[in-house]
This record gives C-alpha cells, structure tokens and sequence, in this order.
C-alpha cells in the first residue's frame, strides 16, 4: 500500500453568475492539478456559480444552471482519474443548501451541504441558505433527471459524511466552520479522518491572512492531518476582494501556499505529503482515549486511491519540504487589494478606463496612486507571460494598436486620465502645480482647466435677474448676502462633478481611441439618465409583472418562461383583462430587455438616501451584484432561446403561423 499522495488546490477568480466561464476555470483548475500529478483537487466554496451571487440565490435558475454545469464537468473525460471536490448551491427538499460536491470518474459520490453558516460582517449566508443542522447524519438525494444515466442512479447520499478510499479517509469542512468554537475538523479528525478540505469564499480584511494561517496552523498542529484550503480571489461583482492564499499544510507545518493577490485567473498549488507522518503525529495515549469516544461518520466508499505503490518507488516523488508563510504589510495589502480590484471590475465592466478629478489633496492624490498600482501589476503580469492579461490589455488599451505598453507608465496614459477643475483667482498655484506633477509621475493624462465661468454664471443669474449684486460679508455685505455667495461656491462642487463625467464621456473620443467608449469616475457613482417606457420597449405594467417575477416569485431569465402562458394567446380571458398578449419570441425579446437593462441601471440602487420605506421589501436589501456578466451571452438566454426554438417549431408544425402578429 502506498503511502505518498499528491494534493492540489487553487484560487480560482470566478464571477457571479458566470456559469459557463466558471466551469472553464474549474475545469482548467482540475488539468493543472492533474498536470502537477495530484489525486485529489479541492476549489473554492460555491465556485460554480460565484460566492458573490447574493439574492440571486433565491432563483431557481442559479440551481439549474449550477447543476448544467456540474454535469458538464462530470462528462468532461478530461477531468477523470482524480477526486474532485466541487462547490455548488443545491436544492434538496425544497431547502437551500451550500454544499460540497465530491466527485470522481463522472460519478457523484457524496453531497457535504455546510453545518455552520456565516452571517456577520459582509457575511449573509442565513439569508439564502439553511444551515444541516445534523452533525454525522445522511440521508438519500434524488438526482436531477439531467443526471441519471450519467450517475447510474437515481439517488446519492447527502450528509456530514466522510470519503474513505483504500488508503486514507476524506473529510470536508466549509470556510466559516474553520472559525467556530467546536470545527467539525476536530471530531473528523478522532474519527480517523487524515484529508481535510476546507472551500472558502473569504474576502479580503486587513491582516485577515494572520488569522486564517493561524487557525490552520493549530488545527493541524493539535489533531494532526493534511488541511487543504481553497479560495475565490477577485471581484465577482460586488464591492468585496477575495483574496486567495490557498494552501496546503500538514501536521502545523505550511507545505503551500498561493498568491494573496493576483491577476491570474487560474492558479494551483500542490504538495507531496507522507499518510504515515500524520499517523504517527498522532500516537499520544490522550488522543486515542478522546478517539475511541468520538462520534461516527458513514463512510462512502470508493476503490480510487489518493497513493500508488509505483509512486513509492518513485525516487521523483518527494514529500514537500515545510516553507516560511508571505505575509504583506498593511500598507501593500491595501496597494495589492485595491489595485487587482479595480483592473477585475475595468476589463470585466467594458469600460475605456478610469477618470479621477485632482484637487491636489491627498484623498484624490491616493486615489491616483491607487490606479497606478492596477498598473504596475498588470505589466508584471504581461511581463510573466499572463495570457488572459495580455488579451484583456490588447483590447482595453487601444492606442498602441496591439502593442502591449512596456511600463506602467505607459499603460497608465492609455486607461487613465486626471483632471485638475481649478478657479483662476481662488485656486492655489501649489495645489495645481501638485496635481500636475503626480499626473506627470504616473503617466496619466491630464487636463487642467478652469470653472470660473460656471460660479459667474450662476452668480449673474441674480444680478441680472434682481439687478442686485452680493457681497461676501468682507465686502461689507450681508449675511444673506454672505450665505448667497456661499451656496454658488458649493454648487461648484456638484458642478466639478458634473464636469467630470462630462469629460469622462467624451475624453476617449476626443483622444480618438479606437471605438471610442467612456471612463468610469472613481469616487463617485456613474448613474446615467433613467429610460422611459419607449426606450426601455415595455410597459411600466410589464415592468410591475417583471418585478413580481424577479422578487416576489424568485425567478431568474430563464424562469420568466411562464410569461409565455400568462401572456399567451391562448389564456382564457375575462372582463376588462388588460393582460397584454404575445407570442414567445415576443415575450423572449422582452424578457431579455429587461436583465439587460436591470443589469445596466443596478448601479443606481446601491446607494439611497435615508428616508422612510413603506413597503414591506425596500430597495436597500435588493441584494445582488451590481457588476454583471452580458446577459446576452449567458447561459439562461441560451435556454430561452432553446425553448423558443422548439415552440416556434411545435406552432408552425401546428398552425403553420404565428396567432399574433
């Protein structure tokens, strides 16, 4: 029997509800880990369809589409001959479970939904989910339809079980219960459990690493054991950074460890640990007589073993030698963090670059220094041969014509731009001259410029108006007077916002950047004009109809399917029933322009004024992301269409026509 295993885990940079990309980065995750010869691959928790989908995991369609996806990777014969441990939403008796799905060779061997949910800080998880509140207890889950042949089966065991192959046993836990007081890695652990696998969507916090390192750390050090820890890194759509750092550790010694942060959207680590080290870290008398009364974990069977009696005799294969832990200091983890979350949400939301008005200050000047950091690290990565960086530079930075920028510098002119709003007499030199040295510094492009007209324009609205002039009380005027004078100097502070998104607009124009496009203002929030009912091409009846759907009834793109009934043609009718009457592809095409626009506008309701709320559900807990994949490129579009496809197909074969025009 062989003794040494191979393990891989990653940080994957997943993106809420982008089912069909998410399922590329798993499935290139699980060849890496092949690659580097592990037998086991761990990724992060809810990976499928990204941690940060929030109400979005209130839909029924984020749960058929999360199992579409597992099903591809299970037929993926690419993805054989190693056991997976895949994260995944799933609905079992109609209750919201966050699980752990393990699988090998096509097959699912065991569902592990999460014990202890997280609910403090950004942390909502009781929100969507129902925590398994049965510790060691399983019970039967009943496929899919979509799944059965491919399973064999029509049911799998769901439950706080464990996996025992031929040489070593297998136990999950879920990001929050590495945190509470009673872990289930520790009675895993007196139950004989020597693999521990931890998934995690864990966001980014000051020294928050310190914190994680060490309760690993002790885990291990205390129960002995291999624990493996997997991790989202990026934005995927909302305003946290997950900031990676899988890693692999054993016995309390660190064998791996990933990037805290990074720009590539793949990275695995892997290490070679010896089954006997942990065996015989765990021969104290104490131990053993805590063990004998732990409780018992069913045990799923599977022939698949982590070790090889050739890789024994493999003088290649090595256990991995203990490494020293990389922490940042507090002043690079705010640089790193702020810098990688700004180049994600730039390539991802298709943008031309970003816009920051200098005063000269240091809040603006911070700001800047922020962008140049997304700069710096986006050329370390061309520099290191990032492929998915490269792509999402050729196609941001336009001005070089397909040329890759060979410094931050460069790269900074093209996707960043500053801009001093400055008054001819009131501003300072100093304070110009500062914000024109720091653009210089940077490379950004920079425009200096002078408002005083707008504060004369509206100043003469009351001198010509009331043939009066105002006087600062200086001047020997008033305090009307005074406040006046005042109220137009802080109107120039909305007007340089204005002003801002003004040439946030038009720069990449004006600059004649291939396609032109618009910058998003950092500091501020990029809220357009609201469509009406002509632009939007729906009623604001629909639109109550769309909403009844998205909140009340929870259903998702695909799940609007039943406006084909409610809409259709066919639906008895009585009275004064207003109910407008469409065909399908009419009620796709609407469908469609909804999610497109909600996905365009949901910016705007991520900040509200105080005020008092009426209705039983206000704006403020509409939780979802507000940076979000084309919708006309996802996979619930591509079932509408689908479905479409096959009742244009079944009406023509029936009628020959459509009944609506």
């Amino acid at each position: 029997m062989g003794h040494l295993i191979t393990v891989a885990t990653c940080n994957l940079n997943q993106w809420a509800l982008d089912f069909e990309g998410n399922t590329k980065r798993i499935i290139e995750s699980i060849h890496k880990a092949k690659d580097a010869g592990a037998s086991l691959r761990v990724g992060p928790e809810l990976e499928i369809c990204g941690y940060g989908c929030l109400d979005h995991l209130l839909e029924q369609d984020l749960y058929l589409h999360s199992l579409q996806c597992l099903e591809t990777i299970l037929r993926d014969q690419s993805c054989y001959d190693i056991l997976l441990d895949v994260g995944m939403p799933i609905l079992h008796r109609n209750v919201r479970y966050n699980c752990r799905v393990i699988c090998f060779n096509g097959k699912i061997l065991l569902i592990r939904p999460k014990l202890y949910l997280a609910g403090d800080g950004n942390y909502r998880e009781q929100r969507f989910f129902t925590p398994w509140l049965r510790p060691q207890y399983c019970e039967d889950y009943y496929l899919p339809r979509m799944l059965w042949k491919l399973q064999g089966s029509n049911k799998v065991r769901i439950g706080d079980a464990v996996i025992s192959t031929p040489d070593t046993t297998i136990g999950c836990e879920t990001c929050e219960e590495l945190f509470t007081p009673d872990p289930p890695h520790n009675h895993m652990s007196l139950n004989g459990v020597e693999v521990i696998t931890n998934s995690s969507g864990s966001h980014f916090t000051l020294r928050k690493l310190n914190t994680r390192m060490q309760l690993i750390t002790e885990a291990t050090r205390k129960n002995g054991g291999i624990y493996i820890y997997a991790n989202q890194q990026g934005c995927d759509g909302d305003r946290l950074y997950y900031d990676g750092c899988a890693m692999i550790i054993c016995n309390g010694k660190l064998l791996a460890q990933g990037s805290q942060f990074s720009l590539t959207d793949v990275e695995v680590v892997s290490a070679t640990v010896d089954l006997e080290e942990v065996r015989a870290y765990r021969c104290a008398p104490s131990r053993g007589l805590q063990a004998v009364q732990a409780p018992v974990y069913e045990r799923i069977e599977t022939p698949f073993e982590l070790s090889s009696e050739e890789g024994d005799l493999d003088m290649n294969l090595v256990p991995s030698l203990e490494i020293e832990p990389r922490y940042h200091s507090p002043e690079e983890e705010i640089a790193l963090c702020t810098g990688s979350y700004l180049w994600d949400y730039l390539r991802r939301c298709g943008a031309a670059g970003y816009l920051v008005p200098l005063s000269g200050g240091i809040d603006s000047c911070a700001t800047a220094t922020i962008v140049f950091s997304m700069c710096r690290l986006v050329i370390e990565a061309c520099k290191a041969g990032n492929k998915q960086v490269i792509a999402d530079v050729k196609r941001l930075a336009k001005f070089g014509e397909g040329e890759i920028p060979n410094t931050a510098e460069e790269l900074c002119n093209q996707l960043f731009h500053t801009i001093y709003m400055g008054m001819s007499k009131q501003s300072s030199k100093e304070t110009r001259q500062r914000a024109r040295d720091l653009a210089e510094a940077i490379g950004a492009y920079h425009i200096n410029l002078d408002i005083d007209e707008i504060y004369h324009a509206q100043r003469n609205l009351i001198v010509n108006t009331l043939d009066f002039e105002p006087k600062f009380k200086v001047e020997g005027g008033t305090i009307a007077e005074n406040l006046t004078l005042q109220n137009i100097q802080a109107e120039n502070k909305r007007s340089r916002m204005v002003t801002a998104y003004e040439f946030a607009q038009i720069l990449p124009t004006t600059r004649k950047r291939p396609g032109g496009g618009s910058l998003l203002v950092l500091g501020s929030a990029n809220v357009g004009v609201q469509s009406d009912e002509v632009d939007m091409g729906m009623t604001y009846d629909e639109l109550t109809t769309f909403g009844r759907l998205r909140k009340v009834d929870k259903l998702g793109p695909y799940g609007f399917q039943r406006l084909v009934h409610e809409w259709g043609p066919n639906r008895p009718r009585v009275g004064d029933d207003a109910t407008p009457v469409y065909t399908p592809k009419q009620v796709a095409e609407k469908v469609k322009r909804f999610f497109h626009y909600y996905a365009i506008n949901r910016h705007k309701m991520t900040t509200i004024t105080p005020s008092l709320h009426c209705s039983p559900d206000d704006n403020r807990f509409d939780l979802r992301p507000f940076l979000y994949p084309p919708f006309f490129q996802s996979i619930g579009f591509k079932c509408i269409d689908q479905d479409l496809a096959k009742m244009e197909s079944k009406q023509k074969g029936s009628t020959g026509e459509d009944t609506v025009d």
